[in-house]
């Protein structure tokens, strides 16, 4: 079959308003080609091995699966990102986590600490736009940290490390510039942890007991014992959250305490200075 007839099938297996892009961008990850190339030979004949994996990656994705998942990459903050099913797929909305920790941090030298880091995108991202900063990730899944490692070196980031540990427990006694997480925050009974992408995610990164706040009051309780004086704490929460994290801050003795819109208008990201 050639390129565009391979396309037309593929979009009629997949029911979603994406269904076009997300064909192109199997089609492209089993050629090997950028999506250009798909428009530059339409009529070109496809080898039959090529359709045979394209014709298994679509029907995965007509199941569901996440293009993340399916082809093995991520871009965030325009870093390219290997991403499997050990780890949270990198989502725009925590860009905005990024832009307020560098709005924040504004030393020429920091230490950071990522919390929950997954496939290591913030912390990569941050040490990535501050080559002097030296930027540490922790999650409790052995699987994710290899991952992150294997980000850390594609990418040449050579100021980002990471290991295993449940929040704080490995961390050895230090004071940070700024600690960071996009920790679980979905309640274990959110209808939406049945549908998209997330039905695919691992749970652990997703849900947390207390209504979806368990994670982020585990870690504010005792994260200023990491923190330098006034330094900053920050979370990635749900939209509907906010309210809950400023009065736990508030409760923990937390100061400053500020929330940050993402680009939708819904409050996304809170913190706090620690004493």
């Amino acid at each position: 079959m050639t390129i565009h007839e391979l396309l037309k099938c593929a979009q009629a297996k997949i029911h979603s308003d994406s269904a076009a892009l997300d064909s192109e961008l199997l089609l492209s990850f089993c050629l090997q080609k950028e999506r250009a190339y798909l428009y530059t030979w339409p009529e070109k004949n496809v080898d039959a091995a090529v359709e045979q994996q394209f014709n298994v990656l679509i029907e995965r994705r007509a199941q569901g699966e996440p293009i993340a998942y399916l082809i093995g990459r991520r871009e965030f903050w325009s870093l390219q990102l290997r991403v499997n099913n050990s780890t949270l797929i990198p989502r725009p909305d925590t860009e905005r986590l990024v832009e307020v920790a560098l709005q924040v941090l504004h030393q020429s030298s920091a230490q950071v600490l990522d919390l929950g880091t997954g496939s290591g995108a913030i912390a990569l991202a941050l040490a990535k736009e501050n080559p002097q900063w030296q930027v540490t990730g922790v999650d409790v899944a052995a699987d994710a940290v290899v991952l992150a490692q294997q980000n850390a070196r594609d990418l040449a980031i050579a100021n980002a490390q990471f290991s295993q540990s449940s929040w704080f427990d490995q961390i050895a006694a230090q004071h940070f510039d700024l600690i960071i997480s996009n920790p679980p925050y979905i309640d274990a009974d959110d209808p939406h942890l049945q549908q998209g992408d997330v039905r695919f995610e691992p749970r652990r990164a997703l849900v947390a007991e207390q209504n979806g706040l368990a994670a982020i009051t585990a870690i504010a309780q005792v994260a200023q014992a990491w923190l330098k004086p006034r330094a900053w704490l920050l979370f990635e929460h749900g939209y509907e959250q906010a309210p809950a994290v400023r009065s736990l801050l508030s409760q923990f003795g937390y100061h400053d305490i500020s929330t940050w819109c993402d680009w939708g208008g819904r409050e996304r990201v809170t913190g706090g200075r620690a004493q």
